[in-house]
């Protein structure tokens, strides 16, 4: 695998200790800036709205520039929202350097990945996405516990600024690393063949896909903390430690999911969407028990995890010659699926299913997405691409 693939890989790194680590900060946050932990929340908001607006608008805005530049400019507004954020004497200028910061995680994305594929050839491109995925599963297993307890020892812009020193490593990395020619082609990209792509429904499945099995997993993982200690009944103490085990879950099925997405897509989404309704089925019946759930919280790392290459390449595979625009929407569908499932999970808890019973809802968008698969492969077969099929 070329250096220049890990290089994308610190830099998502960067980009997710980003996006999460603000939840273990909002304490501190909210106490500074004179605000409601609730508002303060909102900064999580704010972020996964940028992601979703800004992935698809910048992968339009930039798509004939080389990827190389538009890389680095999104590296370096990130580092500079950074700053920002740091030195913010208000809640309302935090916000907006989420917002900026955000922005520039999407479009660092809608081009990194294409980039991935580019470097590599078509039968590795699975392993490719799997490095690249990888840097946020690892910044959820190392990125986001080191970003709060710096932020807990030294104060929450502390980590602020440490984040933004990690995107100016990342910045040199892909200024060294990834050739300028990287994604070119002899054909300059133009939007209206971009969006040509999206006539295909296939195309469109494929995004549902992603937004409903990313939603599978997230709509119980988001209520973790109070699963384990209201209904296993663990103490507070457990919790990092279980989520270390979801991250080392994750961090094995991305991984497994690389290799196994250069062959058998469809056949990876069915399997690991299959297992996490299996093992989603243990958690809704026997969260109580500790053994049980210890056990679930791995495979749901894992089995969550293995599907993301899978979800990836098909994107880029069906897109054809104008994979840039379709890429950047793949990252608005999984996006879509992070912000959708803890509503969806808040709401079954409202009406007062408990902790566990969000487990069934995540049942229910399991099943959707199951059958968003079996759909999938039933077109696949009509259509002359046969890695699609099996």
């Amino acid at each position: 695998m070329p250096l220049a693939i890990y290089v994308l890989g610190l830099s998502v790194f960067a980009l997710g200790t980003s996006e999460f680590m603000i939840a273990g900060l909002l304490p501190s946050i909210a106490a500074d800036l004179g605000v409601s932990i609730p508002d303060a929340g909102l900064l999580v908001s704010a972020f996964a709205a940028g992601m979703i607006v800004g992935a698809p608008l910048l992968a339009a805005a930039t798509l004939r520039l080389p990827r190389k530049l538009t890389m680095l400019a999104m590296l370096a507004v990130f580092a500079l929202g950074h700053a920002g954020g740091a030195l913010a004497p208000t809640y309302e200028v935090l916000f907006a350097s989420r917002l900026v910061c955000a922005l520039a995680c999407a479009g660092f994305w809608a081009v990194a990945a294409v980039t991935a594929m580019s470097l590599v050839p078509a039968g590795r491109r699975g392993r490719a996405m799997a490095v690249v995925v990888g840097g946020l599963t690892t910044a959820n297993v190392l990125g986001v516990p080191a970003g709060t307890f710096v932020g807990q020892h030294g104060g929450w812009r502390t980590a602020f600024w440490a984040v933004g020193g990690l995107a100016i490593v990342a910045f040199a990395g892909v200024l060294a690393l990834i050739p300028a020619s990287a994604g070119r082609t002899g054909e300059r990209p133009r939007l209206r063949a971009e969006l040509r792509a999206y006539r295909d429904r296939e195309v469109w499945l494929a995004l549902v896909i992603s937004a409903l099995t990313v939603a599978t997993s997230m709509a119980t993982f988001s209520y973790l903390a109070p699963l384990l200690t209201d209904v296993t009944g663990l103490a507070p103490g457990w919790i990092p430690v279980l989520l270390g085990v979801y991250g080392v879950g994750a961090l094995t099925g991305v991984t497994l999911g690389g290799r196994l997405a250069d062959t058998r897509p469809l056949t990876t989404l069915a399997a690991a969407l299959g297992g996490t309704l299996v093992v989603l089925v243990l958690i809704g019946l026997a969260a109580s028990s500790a053994p049980v759930t210890v056990v679930a919280i791995f495979l749901l790392g894992l089995l969550g995890f293995v599907t993301n290459p899978s979800l990836n390449t098909r994107v880029f595979t069906l897109a054809g010659d104008a994979p840039t625009l379709a890429g950047a929407t793949n990252v608005t569908a999984f996006n879509v699926g992070i912000v959708v499932a803890p509503w969806l999970g808040g709401l079954a808890i409202e009406a007062g299913s408990g902790y566990a019973g969000v487990a069934w809802v995540s049942v229910a968008l399991g099943v959707a997405a199951l059958a968003g698969v079996a759909l999938a492969a039933a077109l696949a077969r009509r259509a002359p691409v046969p890695a699609l099929v099996r």
